[in-house]
């Protein structure tokens, strides 16, 4: 596979971690570049890691994991996304609010956004393509975007305080319908 297609694919696949970072910016209140890092770092990695599990499982699982991937990341982060919604509504001093930087919930969401990464690293293993030129682009350009997105979603949450975790949920739940929609109309090979 030539550096355009992988380019892409990377593209592609770091669409919805760039969505959640923005989700997340919107949730940071006083952004440092720190908060940016830990972020973008846990989406790059996780986005470059999927595919290399998938390459490996690819041919033992491939059945089992594309008949549920697309329920486990549209249940993690819809349950995300309506606890940010409910969240809105509560008041300020609740402890377990939805928190972006939080090492568990940076876990979960990129999770739920790399599961689509699983799945090409399957593809590669399928072609017996390289995996090594695709993992470190994914990787690179999902930590670059997630970073930018922080940045982008705190400057649109100072402008809209009040709806940021509505705005941020809807995103999220949104993302999860979207990836099982993909999966279920998806035409069988």
């Amino acid at each position: 596979m030539g550096p355009i297609a992988i380019g892409f694919i990377a593209l592609g696949l770091s669409a919805d971690a760039f969505a959640v970072s923005i989700s997340s910016g919107l949730k940071i209140k006083y952004i440092k570049l720190n908060k940016a890092l830990k972020i973008a770092l846990f989406f790059g990695c996780f986005q470059a890691f999927m595919p290399i599990i998938g390459w490996w499982g690819g041919l033992i699982f491939k059945d089992v994991l594309s008949a549920v991937d697309h329920w486990f990341a549209f249940g993690i982060l819809s349950f995300l996304g309506m606890k940010m919604i409910y969240e809105s509504n509560q008041d300020e001093s609740s402890e377990k609010r939805f928190n972006p930087l939080d090492t568990y919930t940076l876990i979960t969401l990129s999770v739920g956004t790399s599961i689509d990464a699983l799945a090409v690293g399957m593809g590669f293993g399928l072609l017996k393509s390289s995996i090594m030129p695709a993992v470190t682009a994914i990787g690179f350009i999902t930590f670059f975007l997630s970073f930018i997105g922080v940045f982008i979603g705190h400057k649109f949450g100072n402008l809209f305080q009040n709806k940021v975790e509505i705005i941020g949920g809807a995103i999220l739940i949104i993302i999860g319908s979207k990836i099982l929609i993909e999966h279920l109309t998806a035409i069988p090979n």
